[in-house]
């Protein structure tokens, strides 16, 4: 019996050289084992993003639109004129209230006049009445001829106020015919044509600032109170392929009956944004335990993502996982992966299913 166990051991050793001799060799890749970190765990929801600072430009006045000096997508800068309306009529309003102005100014020249020289007279004649020269009767006609001239320059003093109101009212009407950028940004919507009637708050054109953005989420009541302004939050842009800082600039506390959410905004900066392009928003909400990997270790075949782990032996296998999202440059191992295994982090690609891993 023990002559057979004996051969039989020589024979099982000998089929696992041979076995061994048999892999592929796979040199050149690191090894790791996979342990769990702890990560933050986030909050996962999506919006819209839109500029900071959007205006809907209307105008002030009514009348036909005589020139239209921007398109869609034009850069412009504050007070630029984007559109002009027909100002015939303002023109004229504007020069009979500079004119009627005039005639005031003149007019309270007029009345200063015959005040100061109401005032003299009385004076004068006042001296006249001290030293009985005068009757009573005539002092009061000329002490009422004063009180008289005053009143007039105190009445042309309020008419010249009102005519200078009405200049200017006229003059700023005159210059609503030029239409006008509000703020340094973008031309993103034009809803005018030459020739078309402007009307008192219709929409004309929409301007954005195209240097600041931001989104308006909604997120679950179960958030509530671990969000406030000032903290870090990320936006996934899909559409450029990156990932923004974004911070929570304002936090509504009302939560909506109807959704159970309630609206936080944050603000963004970055190279590529634009209104309209859609956001996956991820905020703070605690901390978890995730296995994490090295993107590298990651290999592609079709559809399916898997990762090769190494056994006790050194035999490489291909096993199928399921991943999740980015921290820290590493990436999430939701199925697939067991705390403590080693896996192949560098030179994946060498790798063959089976194959025997040398140094590493």
């Amino acid at each position: 019996m023990f002559l057979i166990s004996l051969l039989a051991s020589c024979g099982s050793g000998a089929d696992s050289d041979k076995e061994h001799a048999h892999r592929a060799v796979i040199k050149g890749v690191k090894t790791e084992k996979v342990h769990k970190k702890e990560i933050e765990k986030y909050y996962r929801t999506s919006g819209t993003v839109k500029a900071k600072t959007m205006s809907e430009v209307a105008s002030r006045v009514m009348g036909t639109v005589t020139s239209i000096n921007v398109k869609e997508g034009d850069s412009v800068s504050e007070g630029d004129v984007l559109l002009t309306i027909d100002d015939r009529d303002y023109v004229q309003k504007a020069r009979a209230a500079r004119e009627a102005y005039v005639e005031a100014q003149n007019y309270l020249d007029a009345a200063d006049k015959k005040k100061r020289l109401a005032k003299l007279t009385y004076e004068r004649y006042k001296n006249l009445y001290d030293d009985k020269a005068i009757s009573a009767h005539e002092m009061d006609e000329i002490e009422t001829g004063k009180d008289v001239a005053a009143s007039e320059a105190g009445r042309a003093r309020a008419a010249l106020r009102m005519a200078k109101a009405n200049m200017d009212e006229a003059e700023i009407n005159l210059g609503f015919t030029n239409v006008k950028a509000p703020f340094t940004g973008i031309v993103t919507g034009k809803d005018v044509e030459v020739g078309s009637m402007a009307i008192p708050g219709r929409l004309l054109m929409k301007v954005e600032d195209n240097t600041s953005f931001r989104i308006d989420v909604n997120v679950d009541e179960t958030m509530s109170g671990k969000l406030r302004p000032g903290m870090t939050v990320y936006a996934d842009i899909g559409a450029l392929g990156k990932r923004i800082d974004g911070t929570v600039t304002e936090v509504v506390p009302a939560v909506d009956p109807g959704t159970r959410t309630f609206l936080v905004k944050i603000g963004l900066e970055g190279e590529g944004l634009k209104s309209g392009l859609y956001a996956s928003v991820l905020t703070p909400s605690g901390k978890r335990e995730a296995l994490l990997i090295p993107p590298s270790a990651i290999v592609r075949r079709g559809q399916l993502e898997g990762v090769y782990t190494v056994n006790g032996d050194g035999i490489a296998t291909y096993r199928l996982v399921r991943t999740g999202n980015e921290y820290d440059g590493r990436i999430e191992v939701l199925s697939g992966l067991r705390e403590g295994e080693t896996v192949i982090v560098e030179g994946a690609q060498k790798a063959a299913d089976g194959g025997l891993v040398q140094g590493g």
